[in-house]
């Protein structure tokens, strides 16, 4: 937001939905078409009022952001079973 509307904080918008699929795009690496495609729908809807598609984008983040939390929770889970097995096998073999 600093390097697009300044060091002012109090001139930034509350929203801004191209550096929001930008970042997006960047920490969930879609690919250049998806982005596109997302920036090509909201393009169209912006016909309609501006507050919904950014309550509509701001959910979809919302649950990217719930989706990621759930697939870390499984892998940390995973890590974890994997480690209490290899640590079984070693202590197996050492018997």
């Amino acid at each position: 937001m600093r390097e697009r509307y300044g060091d002012d904080t109090l001139t930034h918008p509350e929203f801004d939905p191209d550096l929001w699929m930008e970042v997006k795009n960047q920490v969930y690496g879609l690919s250049n078409t998806t982005a596109d495609n997302l920036r090509s729908t909201r393009s169209v809807s912006t016909v309609g009022s501006s507050q919904s598609i950014s309550s509509s984008q701001f959910k979809e983040f919302v649950a990217l952001q719930q989706h990621t939390a759930q697939l870390t929770e499984k892998y940390d889970n995973l890590k974890a079973e994997y480690a209490q097995l290899k640590a079984s096998h070693t202590q197996q073999r050492a018997e």
